[in-house]
């Protein structure tokens, strides 16, 4: 039998996950018609947003316009899945990934600098909040 041995640091993790997995969000239906749309520019193309924001998470309706390409490198993590069109997610290693109707992808906080950029537009559902966020750990002795 194996048994997990709670160093200070790990119980701190724990302790941390624990917390995020407490917030407690009422079953509730999104009306993505009367949530408001925000527009932003990217380096080439647009992109609309419709937010709803909740303690420690954000769920977005995003909408990228025909050769849409972000204007930054994102660190941030996400649960994006694409809803309609295809888009590239490339990684700042050069690495590309074309997700298309269906396709998810899944990224934790500071794991990964990417972008997106849609030739044809796409429309995506963006789940992100601090239960991506890798905890902070105390320093060893």
């Amino acid at each position: 039998m194996e048994y997990l041995i709670l160093t200070p640091r790990r119980q701190d993790a724990i302790e941390y996950l624990q917390y995020l997995m407490m917030q407690e969000i009422p079953f509730q239906i999104i009306d993505w018609s009367t949530i408001e749309k925000t527009t932003h520019t990217g380096s080439t193309g647009t992109t609309t947003w419709q937010t709803l924001q909740l303690d420690g998470l954000r769920i977005r309706l995003v909408e990228y316009s025909k050769g849409y390409m972000a204007d930054h490198w994102c660190q941030k993590g996400h649960i994006v899945h694409c809803l309609e069109g295809s888009f590239i997610s490339e990684l700042d290693n050069g690495e590309k990934s074309l997700l298309s109707k269906g396709d998810s992808y899944v990224v934790s906080d500071d794991m990964s600098s990417h972008r997106s950029y849609s030739e044809d537009g796409v429309k995506l559902l963006i789940v992100d909040g601090e239960f991506l966020k890798a905890p902070a750990l105390p320093s060893t002795p």
